[in-house]
């Protein structure tokens, strides 16, 4: 990966050039870059816009869409989402979550470099002023918020239930081996009980791990095979219906999961590698989605 040469952040953050040849935000902290290889607006596009087919279900929704939006960072998820539905009359409301707006911060004083916040940089500014923004833009009315907290004690406290319900989650978090608190099977559990159960909501994100997928399966969710993005030959996705999952795990990824060096969720905020237990098969496999 080439750098682009600007590396000017008190707070730990550079701009890097990715391998898609645009320009992307690096925590010097967590050393990982924001949306590697493909860049920030195309990897926002597959696995969120088109893979939750967001165009078509405001289409089709009245009312209010809430999305959820795990992992602000600098904001290119939302404003990739806001950009490509903007012809869409609607009423959306996005409820944006991270420990910090640091990043969003350097990267709204980098966004002639990062491209994507053309239009929208008054809003991004109100919003990391006032921690909630709202506008009109052609037909559509969007209200954000961002919850500036730890993601996983916010969910655990009881005031969560108070939180709107979601149609959809844009869960992106850093890896679990640099951290894991953000990957573990409590956290995915409370999140699916905050869910609204007759309100279809679907979460994809870029992981494909086994370890992943388990966690997600003994929460509660459907888990399917997510669309391809970047290096990635394929993501995950998961929902509360198995209505918005095209390709489901099926008993053959389950036998891969059995042999698998690394399938036991997290359990606790540390990341390790290992086999299933027997009680955490016995679990999976009496899963709805493989009766």
């Amino acid at each position: 990966m080439a750098e682009s040469g600007r590396v000017s952040s008190e707070h730990g953050y550079k701009l890097v050039r990715v391998a898609g040849g645009v320009n992307s935000v690096h925590s010097l902290a967590y050393r990982e870059t924001f949306h590697p290889v493909i860049g920030p607006v195309a990897e926002a596009e597959a696995l969120y816009v088109r893979q939750l087919r967001l165009i078509e279900r405001l289409r089709q929704h009245s009312g209010e869409f809430v999305i959820w939006d795990v992992g602000l960072g600098a904001a290119a998820n939302v404003l990739t989402v806001l950009r490509a539905t903007e012809a869409v009359p609607s009423s959306l409301r996005v409820v944006s979550f991270d420990q910090t707006l640091e990043p969003l911060a350097f990267a709204l004083n980098h966004a002639e470099e990062l491209g994507y916040f053309a239009g929208y940089e008054e809003h991004v500014a109100e919003l990391v002023a006032s921690r909630q923004v709202s506008f009109a833009r052609g037909g559509r009315y969007v209200q954000w918020q961002v919850h500036v907290a730890d993601f996983p004690r916010l969910l655990a406290e009881p005031a969560a239930t108070a939180l709107p319900k979601p149609h959809a989650v844009m869960f992106d978090a850093f890896s679990p081996a640099r951290n894991p608190a953000m990957w573990t099977q409590p956290l995915f559990a409370r999140l699916y009980q905050l869910l609204d159960p007759v309100r279809a909501c679907a979460l994809p994100t870029y992981s494909r791990s086994t370890l992943f997928r388990v966690t997600l399966l003994l929460a509660g969710f459907f888990v399917g095979v997510g669309h391809a993005t970047g290096e990635k030959e394929e993501t995950t996705i998961a929902a509360n219906t198995l209505d918005l999952i095209s390709e489901p795990l099926d008993r053959k990824w389950l036998e891969r999961a059995r042999r698998s060096t690394s399938a036991e969720p997290l359990w606790e905020a540390v990341y390790r590698q290992e086999r299933l237990s027997g009680d955490t098969w016995e679990k999976l496999r009496q899963h709805r989605q493989f009766l």
